[in-house]
């Protein structure tokens, strides 16, 4: 894991400073500045656009991780390994543009009720979409030349700042929300052209076809992977654009901006974790590639452990201030439940946290298929079900239970297949412990927290610091979570010998 640390921190410290941009962004002026639905019809425009984006990359994004480290070779170009996956999402985009395009007429009939202001902005999905897809091309292969800082120093800082000052703009009255809407929108080819100039400049991408010479040994492995996993990579941001789409079809803009504010918020709390599989991602390919299934293990476990020790204090860490955080921004204080029901799949979600990569980069790849068909149709139809029923919490409870169903029986199976776990024992003590401090808050705001009987922010603080010791530092005492205590104790003795 020591190469996953030192990049992950890196990612991290750029993700952190992202991550204030964002609740800035996001946070604050989307909140100040827009109704909530407008709110809705941004997130929409780039969820769409991101499902559109995963579409297109017809599967280039798990080619790259699972094929990669076979063609690197600087003297042959990596054998126009980046030219062939450019131009087959190119092809991707002309396909799934002129079906996006013919299904139009129907899009903006099933939304003209409850969205009307979803299907003004159409035409900027497919704009969007290329921004985006080429910008995950791109990144994924820079992260299989272990070059995780760059993109992520874009995506996280660079498209953030540009988003505070197109919001920056609003708030003067410089731009009419139909003007912020196109601005936003086209700030997202700024990262994808840089990485663009960057990979040409570097000589990683060449515009010569000659250089285009997969090995036909490897040209039906890919194809045959590819396909496959394209279909499972759809899996995860189908499920989130769905819940999406399908509370605004029945609901409107206005929960669907709460719902999507809701996953910004928990999209900040995990951010850690994701710096983590970044990095670990290609770790599994080359752990395959030399055949080591001890390291892949040892990899899987930590990756577990570290995974639920930073879900349950990310969930623990706002749930327990919930409450007082709503009293700021009371327009979404019905997203509360939705929170809570997310963040419980996204605690199973993030244990299991491999398991899609593990999966996608082993020789039976085609059976996570089957995985992922139960996955979309259970999210879909329980959707139809609790959505007119419970709104914009019925497609968080659907949402959640789905992962877990999903991702308990992933992990059997690469049990069964692999004789890999992710469980080790002091993962029941850590669960234990967030078990204990979630009843204790819960406890104390029936005897002390009641409302109105404590000013909100001394409620915060208060909270957070018990949890610090209720939580946290039993974790480090009895070292519950071995990665994660020894890399804070080497943070601790670098600081001591300065």
């Amino acid at each position: 894991m020591g190469i996953v640390q030192t990049d992950a921190v890196k990612t991290s410290f750029l993700s952190l400073i992202g991550l204030v941009l964002g609740y800035l962004n996001k946070g604050i002026l989307f909140i100040m500045l827009f109704s909530t639905a407008q709110v809705g019809v941004v997130n929409l425009l780039l969820n769409v656009g991101l499902l559109f984006a995963q579409f297109a990359n017809l599967g280039t994004t798990y080619s790259t991780w699972r094929f990669f480290p076979f063609f690197r070779n600087e003297q042959k170009k990596h054998y126009g390994f980046l030219l062939a996956n450019s131009l087959l999402v190119l092809f991707g985009i002309l396909v799934f543009g002129s079906l996006l395009y013919g299904l139009k007429d129907l899009v903006i009939e099933a939304y003209r009720e409850k969205s009307p202001l979803f299907t003004s902005y159409f035409d900027l999905i497919l704009p969007l979409g290329i921004a985006l897809v080429y910008f995950q091309l791109f990144e994924n292969y820079l992260r299989g030349m272990k070059q995780n800082v760059l993109p992520v120093f874009l995506q996280e800082l660079v498209l953030r700042f540009c988003t505070t000052l197109v919001l920056i703009g609003f708030w003067l009255k410089w731009l009419q929300f139909n003007e912020f809407i196109w601005v936003y929108i086209f700030i997202h080819f700024i990262p994808t052209l840089y990485l663009l100039l960057y990979l040409l400049k570097h000589k990683e991408l060449t515009l010569r076809f000659s250089h285009i010479q997969i090995p036909k040994k490897f040209q039906g492995i890919m194809f045959s992977y590819t396909g496959f996993s394209y279909v499972n990579s759809l899996a995860t941001l189908l499920v989130i654009s769905m819940d999406a789409l399908m509370i605004a079809k029945f609901k409107g803009l206005s929960q669907t901006g709460i719902y999507t504010t809701m996953l910004f918020l928990i999209s900040a709390v995990i951010f850690p974790y994701r710096a983590i599989l970044r990095v670990a991602t290609p770790l599994v390919s080359l752990q395959w590639k030399e055949r080591n299934k001890a390291g892949m293990q040892e990899l899987y476990q930590k990756s577990s452990s570290v995974g639920l020790l930073l879900s349950l204090l990310g969930f623990l860490g706002v749930w327990i201030v919930i409450d007082e955080i709503f009293t700021l921004i009371p327009a979404y204080a019905a997203g509360k439940w939705v929170f809570f029901f997310l963040m419980m799949g996204r605690i199973v979600d993030m244990y299991f946290g491999l398991n899609a990569v593990i999966f996608s980069t082993s020789k039976k790849y085609r059976v996570d298929l089957f995985f992922t068909v139960l996955l979309i149709a259970g999210v879909y139809f329980a959707n139809l079900w609790l959505i007119p029923i419970y709104g914009m919490v019925g497609a968080a409870i659907s949402t959640s239970a789905a992962y877990l169903f999903y991702n308990v029986l992933r992990g059997w199976y690469i049990f069964r297949a692999y004789q890999l776990s992710p469980f080790t024992p002091r993962q029941l003590l850590l669960f234990l412990n967030a078990l204990i401090a979630f009843f204790f808050f819960a406890f104390l705001d029936t005897i002390i927290f009641v409302q109105g009987h404590v000013q909100p922010f001394a409620s915060f603080v208060v909270k957070e610091v018990l949890l610090c010791l209720i939580f946290v530092l039993p974790i480090y005492y009895w070292n519950l979570e071995p990665e994660s205590v020894n890399y804070f104790k080497q943070i601790k003795n670098k600081w001591l010998k300065k």
